[in-house]
Formats: C-alpha cells, structure tokens, sequence
C-alpha cells in the first residue's frame, strides 16, 4: 500500500490521473487544484465539463480550506455521518474552476477508508474522486467491473484491493444551501 499511495502522488503531483480504491466504489482521480489534469478526467469519462464532480479529504479540517463559510451543521453532519457522505458546499475555493459546478459549489467528502484517507494525507490536498467509468454507463463497484477503456486512459492504477470484490455502495449526498438548507441529493 505504501508504494502504491507513493507512485499516485508522484503521478498526480505531475498532473497525472490515477485509478484507485476509495471509501465507497473505485474512482478517478487527480489534483482536485489542477486545472488541465481535471480536464483530462472529465475527457477519460466522456462527460460535460458542466457537471461537477466531488473531491476526498483525509480530515474535516480540510474543508475550511476549500469552502468559504462552512455552515456548522456541516461538522455535525460529518461527525455523525455512519456511512461515507457527500456534501455539496457553495462558496467553494482553491480548487481548479473547471470542477466546480456553475453556481460555483462542490462536493466534498471526508473519507474514513484507510487507503483514500492515507493518500489523501500523503498528497496534502484535495484528491477528485469521480466514479470509474464513462459517463452514461453503469458504475463500476469493484475493480474487476472497469471498463478496459478506462484502465487504458489513466496514468496509474493503484494495486491495492484489486482482488476487492465486495460490492460498496456510492456515498449519500446532501447539499447545503445558505442558512443551513439541507437538500437530500441522494440517500
């Protein structure tokens, strides 16, 4: 595991995008402030820049550092949160624009899975996580159900918990508008 989480951040760190294990299903990723390497996952997925994708963070700590006003029925939600959740955030900074959706808002989750949270404290900033596969297409739940197309376009595929074949379920989203608005995206 620790190779593995070494090579995906040098190659995220030179702009690449990786395929690895998350808290929930296997994902896409890349330096969430990387403005061409985002691009590049939006063209792996076949999919319009127009809908964004959400990003992993190792701590609720770090989602002050990528939203303006963090409204604090945010940290309690994150503190009693028993399953991986998704939530959206207006006013989102320090990230790269194209990941943003047009009202300028993201998704974030903190993720408590041992590999995604390790790597995302070895890379030190926020990591896209965006399910593996294109656009339309069934999401993959474990890494054998990748399409070919998939595993060819990225510059690394982490080894770790290939042999998986649990079948995780994506992460709940909610979204929170300003005064506190909790909206259910998905349960």
């Amino acid at each position: 595991m620790i190779e593995d989480i070494k090579k995906a951040c040098q190659v995220m760190n030179e702009g690449g995008v990786i395929l690895y294990p998350t808290d929930t299903v296997w994902g896409i990723g890349c330096d969430a402030t990387n403005e061409e390497a985002v691009h590049r996952v939006y063209e792996i997925k076949k999919r319009a820049d127009s809908k964004a994708m959400l990003v992993l963070v190792d701590s609720p700590v770090k989602v002050d550092f990528y939203v303006q006003d963090v409204p604090d029925v945010a940290w309690d939600l994150i503190e009693v949160a028993d399953k991986p959740l998704t939530i959206i955030y207006s006013g989102a900074r320090n990230l790269a624009p194209n990941l943003l959706a047009e009202d300028g808002s993201v998704g974030i989750r903190v993720t408590n899975e041992e590999f995604s949270r390790r790597l995302c404290q070895q890379f030190r900033k926020a990591i896209v996580s965006t399910s593996a596969n294109i656009s339309g297409q069934p999401g993959a739940a474990n890494f054998t159900e990748i399409s070919e197309e998939v595993k060819s376009a990225v510059d690394y595929i982490v080894s770790f918990r290939q042999d998986d074949m649990s079948r995780p379920k994506p992460s709940s989203i909610i979204k929170l508008d300003k005064g506190g608005v909790i909206k259910i995206i998905r349960e």
